[in-house]
């Protein structure tokens, strides 16, 4: 397996990033990054449609600040997030807040200025935010989050749209959301939004949530409410490095922009049609992403060798939470040809499969595994638990590389704790 020792990321050896900056690591493949942040731009003049990027997928300062260069939107759903945001000097009308359980701070921060829209998810929401809501100053845009009762055709952990989905009005409630909008002083209602999953192929379930939200936004029009645009989100699917099926946002914008101008026509109403807008996260970010691991050691049990590496459930719990796929490979120093099946496992004190690959035969503690497409979620849903430290984020571009989070010190762990007085 010739290929695996020279792999670059950016341009630099991935063992070199592994000396560098120590494992587990995320990389971060600056020119890939930069490419798919150009293609959705592109996307954006070409169809006229407006395009943020979902900062759950992973963001941080230098992310932020080359999502804003490239002229796209940015998501955020915390004040964690916006905080980010804000540090990066995001441009304030292109933030959007999201969120089903939003804090009164949240919402307060919204009012105050820090973001040029906010998504509202649900009837108690709009109540607290009409009570905190006035009349003076520019009023805040929001958008109404619809369920529109689409399921699509991926994981139950990321489809967030549907009959148990916790996420946004019930179509029936909206004409009541409507009636209340109209009068809340400080709110200017301009948009209804759906999001109904994460990691999807196809286009027919977008335009079926298409289908719902325009009806909707007939409805709401009737009733006086100014509506402009109908978000249809994100969840594009991305396929690892084995093969696979890949989303292209182009075909779906297409698509949609006729069904739009279909819906117009039918009701004769094709002169004032909305203009779509997308949340592209996964699709962005993923695949520019690359963990490099040490092996700890090699197990044999029974047929099977086991792999432990030096990372797993904390930094990446996708494979344990549903299933995700990351193509592990060897990497590192010439490997014999030989080569067998192994199950990759992280330190954890759970049995937290990283995923099965084919490995060389030798492969012992020391080697460096790589696992590909892990720029989304990996890091952005890391955690201390067993107590271990985050790892570093680095970019690479050009055959350059630096870091843009540092690795968690383990003192960190403890700088939060209270003491009780002796």
């Amino acid at each position: 397996m010739p290929e695996y020792p020279q792999i670059r990321i950016g341009g630099v050896p991935a063992v070199d990033l592994a000396e560098a900056y120590g494992t587990p690591l995320l990389v971060i493949d600056r020119d890939v990054l930069d490419a798919a942040l150009a293609r959705y731009a592109a996307l954006s003049a070409e169809f006229d449609v407006n395009v943020s990027y979902a900062g759950k997928a992973l963001l941080f300062t230098a992310l932020a600040e080359r999502v804003a260069a490239a002229g796209l939107g940015l998501d955020v759903c915390s004040l964690g997030e916006l905080l980010v945001a804000e540090r990066a000097r995001f441009p304030v009308a292109r933030l959007t807040f999201h969120g089903c359980g939003k804090t009164v701070e949240e919402l307060q921060a919204a009012l105050d200025g820090r973001v040029g829209r906010l998504v509202i998810d649900h009837r108690d929401e709009l109540d607290v935010l009409s009570a905190l809501a006035n009349d003076t100053g520019r009023p805040l845009d929001v958008l109404l989050r619809v369920n529109p009762g689409v399921e699509a055709d991926t994981h139950r952990s990321v489809r967030t749209a549907g009959h148990e989905s916790k996420f946004g009005f019930a179509p029936d409630d909206l004409v009541a959301a409507f009636a209340r909008l109209k009068d809340a002083p400080g709110l200017r209602l301009v948009g209804l939004h759906a999001h109904i999953g994460s990691n999807i192929f196809a286009i027919e379930p977008y335009l079926r949530t298409l289908d719902v939200l325009y009806d909707l936004y007939l409805e709401g029009r009737a009733h006086g409410a100014p509506l402009e645009e109908l978000i249809l989100g994100g969840g594009f699917g991305v396929s690892n490095a084995r093969g696979g099926e890949r989303f292209e946002a182009a075909a779906l914008l297409g698509a949609a922009l006729g069904r739009l101008r279909d819906l117009g026509k039918r009701v004769g109403s094709e002169r004032a049609l909305p203009r779509l807008g997308i949340e592209p996260g996964r699709s962005v970010v993923a695949e520019a992403g690359t963990s490099l691991y040490r092996v700890v050691t090699v197990k044999g049990e029974g047929n099977r060798r086991i792999v432990i590496v030096d990372g797993g459930l904390a930094d990446n719990p996708r494979p344990a939470l549903y299933g995700a796929d990351h193509a592990p490979f060897a990497l590192g120093r010439p490997f014999p040809d030989e080569c067998d099946e192994a199950l990759i496992c992280g330190r954890s004190c759970e049995s937290d499969e990283l995923g099965r690959a084919t490995l060389p035969s030798d492969v012992r503690a020391g080697d460096l595994i790589g696992m590909r497409s892990t720029g989304a979620y990996t890091f952005s849903m890391s955690s201390n638990y067993n107590r271990f430290p985050r790892p570093a984020v680095v970019f690479a571009g050009g055959g350059r590389h630096y870091t843009v989070i540092h690795r968690e010190p383990h003192d960190v762990l403890l700088a939060f704790e209270a003491r009780d007085a002796v």
